[in-house]
């Protein structure tokens, strides 16, 4: 199949061209701002439209196994590319957790037969499995995963000397969540007393506050900077944390980087009266001034990449008292048109939309030909329409979970098409389920 996207504003690597794309099955073989004259069997004309590398989401909770009820990786991998994102990694808190090898294979070959989306899978640490930690294979796993903070099952890793074993020993990135458990079970503890088991809403990120993140994440930093381990911390939430990181040097020198997420760019704590558990995440959305320090941050690039950690519940669940109700939310369809919104406000670039969603995650997790719009590279490929909009409602939510913390926003931009290795997957609402995604391919950690 010989695709050709004409007249795109083609977005990557720092400037816009408009420009032509060929894509002949998997890989783009041409660019050219002239016009390319061979034959195709496909002709997209994008004029007016812009063309983005697919974006590359590098935290979701897909929830399969064991928690499809939420969430699963069909549906789940079909939302993200309805909103532009070609490839996902996904998190060992599943159930069971993901601490075997043979555990983690298995969602491998889930995936290779349901997501639409190119994919890779975190293998999880815990207190008691260092030693399948350290035999996994850097090359076509994304990274070890290390919940500095409580978390499903056993995945809560609090002993010194784990930590200190799996910094020294691995060699391959470690992403780490980052919330100290005893100021957490102080703070809750506090509060219980204080209101029983109605506490409100928002005292979420007084509770899981910010003292409880900058503990944990200056540990790791601590221990990253002791073993020069390469470390990668999720889900910024505090103006304070930033001091951790450094943006004097290029990324692919970086031995720590971190990310942001959606959430933490677009809620803050005056959002819990109106939306209540629904923006209830761990780490918590926090003040004003935290989300807007954050967002300094990735313009700056002391935080490297964003992303979402979608993690879906259902509606019942969320809808509880708030020591029941679950943390998380489901981000994945929406997460680039919520940062082309930041565009249309005037508070990001498009070029540095792409960076932030596309290149740097390849960059950092030395993704293996994606993440750029580059000839040789495989054609993840997103279209995107900024003079068009739409508003997002209960029939036009693609979660398994039926809602958006986004419900009642139009977005002024909408995804028109988005490729996957060169398969048009997602054409105006309609998908082409006839191919799957790939399995992510990296190039060693060291």
């Amino acid at each position: 199949m010989i695709t050709l996207i004409k007249n795109a504003q083609i977005v990557n690597e720092g400037r816009i061209i408009k420009g032509n794309l060929l894509i002949t099955d998997d890989i783009i073989t041409e660019i050219s701002e002239l016009e390319i004259t061979s034959k195709c069997d496909r002709i997209i004309d994008a004029n007016g439209k812009y063309l983005f590398p697919g974006c590359i989401d590098d935290q979701v909770h897909f929830r399969q196994p064991g928690l499809t009820h939420k969430g699963e990786i069909y549906t789940e991998a079909k939302a993200a590319v309805a909103g532009g994102v070609t490839s996902f990694m996904e998190m060992p808190n599943t159930v069971p957790n993901t601490f075997t090898h043979q555990l983690l294979e298995d969602k491998y070959q889930l995936a290779s037969e349901v997501s639409l989306a190119n994919y890779s899978f975190f293998m999880g640490a815990s207190n008691d499995n260092i030693e399948e930690v350290l035999k996994t294979n850097p090359r076509n796993v994304c990274g070890i995963k290390v919940f500095m903070g409580s978390s499903t099952g056993n995945m809560l890793v609090d002993k010194k000397e784990t930590l200190e074993a799996l910094f020294s020993k691995c060699k391959m990135l470690i992403a780490t969540h980052c919330e100290d458990e005893e100021t957490i079970k102080t703070n809750m503890e506090e509060y219980r007393n204080k209101y029983g088991e109605d506490v409100p809403m928002e005292c979420h990120p007084l509770i899981r506050s910010e003292e409880a993140c900058y503990k944990s994440s200056s540990l790791a930093v601590e221990l990253a900077k002791k073993y020069n381990t390469r470390l990668h911390i999720l889900h910024i939430s505090t103006a304070k944390e930033l001091s951790l990181f450094d943006n004097t040097k290029p990324l692919k020198e970086k031995r720590i980087t971190a990310e942001a997420c959606v959430h933490h760019l677009w809620f803050s704590d005056e959002d819990y009266k109106t939306k209540g558990s629904l923006i209830k995440w761990n780490p918590a959305v926090k003040t004003a001034n935290d989300r807007d320090a954050i967002l300094r941050a990735v313009l700056d690039n002391r935080i490297d990449v964003i992303a979402t950690d979608h993690a879906p519940h259902t509606i019942e669940e969320k809808n509880q008292t708030y020591f029941k109700a679950p943390s998380g939310g489901p981000l994945v369809q929406h997460s680039l048109n919520a940062m082309l919104e930041f565009y249309k406000d005037g508070k990001i670039s498009l070029v540095k939309i792409a960076e932030k969603m596309a290149h740097a995650v390849a960059d950092c997790f030395r993704i293996e030909k994606r993440g750029y719009i580059r000839k040789g590279f495989f054609a993840d490929l997103v279209l995107v329409d900024l003079n068009d909009s739409y508003k997002v409602e209960k029939g036009n939510i693609l979660y398994k979970c039926g809602w958006s913390p986004f419900e009642g926003v139009t977005f002024r931009s909408k995804v028109t098409h988005t490729f996957v290795s060169g398969h048009l997957v997602y054409d105006n609402g309609s998908f082409d389920e006839s191919k799957k995604g790939t399995r992510l391919v990296f190039e060693a950690h060291s």
